[in-house]
C-alpha cells in the first residue's frame, strides 16, 4: 500500500483563497463606507457651527421681513436666510396689526454643501421677537 501524499488539493486552495477575497472585499466596504460616513459627520458639524455663527452674528434681524444669501470657506458651504412675518397657522383671518406692537418673524437659515442633496442640506426654523422702534429684534 501507498501512502497518500500529504497536501491540499488544488481546489480547496481556491476555495481558500475566494473565502479569504470574499471576506477583504467585505472588509474593505465596510471601512470606505465608515469613512465616508465620517466625512459626512464632519460636514454636517461645520455646517451647524457656520448656521449658529451667522444666527448670532444677525441676532439683530431687521424689522422688515426680507432675504439674504452668501457663503463661507470660499463657497464649500453656501447659506440662504430668509425671514417673513409668523402667521399663526389656527389664525384664518389676517387681522391689522398694531404698528407699534411686537412681532414675531419666522427665521429660516438653509445650509448646503457639496452638492446640495439630502444628506448634505441644514435647515433651521427659529421665531424672533421684532420689537418696534430701536434695535428692530429680541433675541
Amino acid at each position: 500500500m501507498k501512502r497518500a501524499a500529504a497536501g491540499f488539493t488544488l481546489i480547496e486552495i481556491l476555495v481558500a483563497f475566494g473565502i479569504l477575497a470574499l471576506g477583504l472585499t467585505l472588509l474593505l466596504g465596510t471601512l470606505s463606507g465608515a469613512s465616508r460616513q465620517l466625512r459626512e459627520g464632519g460636514d454636517a458639524g461645520t455646517a451647524a457651527l457656520h448656521a449658529q455663527s451667522l444666527l448670532a452674528e444677525r441676532a439683530l434681524l431687521p424689522r422688515q421681513p426680507g432675504r439674504a444669501q452668501g457663503e463661507f470657506e470660499g463657497g464649500r458651504y453656501r447659506w440662504q436666510l430668509q425671514v417673513t412675518p409668523w402667521q399663526d397657522p389656527r389664525q384664518r383671518a389676517v387681522e391689522d396689526a398694531d404698528p407699534r406692537a411686537a412681532r414675531l418673524l419666522q427665521v429660516r437659515l438653509d445650509v448646503a454643501w457639496g452638492e446640495g442633496g439630502p444628506r448634505q442640506r441644514l435647515r433651521i426654523d427659529s421665531l424672533r421677537l421684532a420689537l418696534p422702534g430701536g434695535d428692530g429684534a429680541a433675541p
